[in-house]
């Protein structure tokens, strides 16, 4: 029998100080949520879908209600979720309206054929099965979006066409914070999960890494699991959750993610932070961002919880 272990982030970038406090108790929540069902002998799944809805739910992360906003000043929500006893795995992107994106990526997964879907067709597929929609537009974000409009018409945010040279050349003010969870249950059956609102100002239409396996996550029982935050094209372009996974075949989970981060910071920069859980289930926590809010939850070590910096 494994120990069941959860560990959780709240996101990659800049967390300032009158934020980590809320941060902080955010992903403990939502690693106690999911350890409980972990505890009460649920599946992995279930409990890396539980955590993810808690930080969803809470509008301090950037996913779910709390979601920023593209260039236009919309909505538009990514979510996966990697089951890794099966390997199957879904993705949903370009939500507007839907509550808990990471409950439709697990209703394309567990009811559907598909990996990706996408838009108006995803949420009406949730719609059928009665998922809740909700208006995702805080006034919170739309204030922020304002700020940030205001900022790129001083030229403060330099030329959009090429969106990775912005995000890097302005750094972790408009770094999109994925929040994702990984789980082993006692089975020793992996999952991850992940949901975002994506890059703040990002062009219409633009998806991310988090509902991409391998990406932005990804679960397998013969190695582990991975989950990033970030810049989502790096995550993309590097595969660098299933190379995390790949590398703890011989490695810890905290080996692999600080290899992880090493490898890409000197391919693509900076803008990616990581999580790992292991077949020993040991979790691991790299990043070359400014910040990383994550937390874990074990029987053995109980509650751990930082604001990495």
């Amino acid at each position: 029998m494994v120990s069941p272990t959860i560990i959780v982030h709240g996101g990659a970038g800049d967390w300032p100080k009158s934020k980590q406090a809320a941060g902080l108790s955010g992903v403990r929540q939502a690693a106690t949520r999911g350890f409980r069902l972990l505890q009460q002998g649920e599946s992995s799944i279930q409990a890396v879908e539980a955590a993810v809805l808690e930080m969803e739910d809470n509008p301090v992360f950037n996913a779910g209600s709390g979601s920023t906003l593209n260039l236009v000043g919309r909505v538009e929500a990514d979510a996966g979720i990697m089951d890794g006893k099966t390997r199957r795995g879904a993705g949903v992107a370009l939500l507007r309206r839907t509550k808990n994106p990471v409950s439709l990526a697990r209703l394309v997964m567990g009811r559907t054929d598909h990996v990706l879907l996408a838009g108006k067709s995803a949420e009406r597929l949730g719609e059928a099965f009665g998922l809740p929609k909700v208006n995702l537009r805080l006034p919170e974000r739309v204030y922020q979006w304002k700020q940030a409009k205001r900022r790129l018409a001083k030229g403060f945010h330099g030329n959009l066409s090429r969106n990775l040279k912005l995000i890097r050349s302005k750094g972790q003010s408009i770094l999109g914070d994925t929040v994702g969870a990984l789980a082993i249950d006692q089975n020793g059956d992996f999952a991850a999960a992940d949901s975002t609102g994506g890059v703040s100002l990002k062009l219409p239409g633009r998806i991310g890494d988090s509902p991409i396996l391998g990406a932005g996550l990804y679960a397998d029982n013969r190695i582990g699991a991975a989950t990033a935050t970030g810049v989502g094209e790096i995550a993309m372009r590097f595969v660098v959750s299933k190379s995390a996974c790949d590398a703890m075949e011989g490695l810890t989970a905290q080996q692999a993610a600080s290899q992880t981060v090493k490898r890409v910071t000197k391919l693509a920069g900076r803008g990616l932070g990581i999580v790992t859980l292991d077949r020993k289930a040991r979790y691991g926590v790299a990043h070359n961002t400014r910040h990383l809010c994550w937390a874990s939850l074990t029987k053995k070590r109980g509650l751990v919880s930082q604001i990495h910096g």
